[in-house]
């Protein structure tokens, strides 16, 4: 009887630890996890942001849809300085230019046409990922709008992002349930975003 016991005790005991050990590593390995995962999606926004900028600076306002992003990206061609040479600290000193410089066949400059998405992000990069969330299944939210600025100014204003179900929604629901909380409360989006439909943020990320 008494072995028993002690049997039973010592995996009371053994459970205890265990259950404590998993209260404290589950946040901890949550969060390495998040942060892993949140990495590759802000860089992903960010990408979405600089492609959105450009489209803007060509046709007024921003994309309205991942394929007509896209579209521009590999189709439409930016400008791109080619600089051969650069100035002296002795020509700078003397107040020249690059102006005068490139005048005086001291120094090149010469523009040529590049496709936009070997211009902004470098020939091997996939255009087509551009609206998928990393490491899921799902894409990016998207979508545009018109605000008007204190001053009476209207603003084109763009919103890109991801909700915390649609990349966290496989790890652990409170810890996922917690973090909606806190967002809803402190009227947050619940997420990782770029832009605002609702407020006029120069395109800043909800992290920045």
């Amino acid at each position: 009887m008494k072995v028993t016991l002690k049997i039973l005790l010592a995996a009371a005991v053994l459970l205890l630890v265990y259950i404590c050990y998993r209260s404290i590593m589950t946040p901890i390995e949550f969060n390495e996890e998040k942060d892993a995962r949140e990495s590759l999606i802000k860089a992903r926004l960010i990408d979405i942001r600089k492609a959105q900028i450009e489209y803007k600076n060509v046709y007024k306002t921003h994309a309205g849809s991942f394929n007509d992003l896209v579209k521009f990206l590999k189709e439409d061609k930016l400008p791109f300085l080619i600089k051969e040479g650069v100035l002296t600290d002795e020509q700078l000193e003397k107040g020249m230019t690059e102006k005068e410089a490139v005048k005086k066949g001291l120094i090149k400059r010469d523009t040529i046409w590049v496709l936009a998405k070997d211009t902004l992000f470098g020939t091997s990069y996939n255009a087509d990922d551009l609206a998928n969330v990393p490491g899921t299944s799902v894409k990016f939210s998207m979508d545009t709008a018109t605000l008007t600025s204190g001053s009476g100014y209207t603003v084109k204003v763009f919103e890109a992002g991801v909700k915390y179900d649609d990349y966290l929604g496989d790890l652990d629901k409170q810890l996922v349930v917690n973090l909606k909380d806190k967002a809803e409360k402190l009227e947050k989006y619940p997420g990782l975003r770029v832009g605002s439909l609702t407020e006029i943020n120069n395109n800043a990320g909800n992290w920045e």
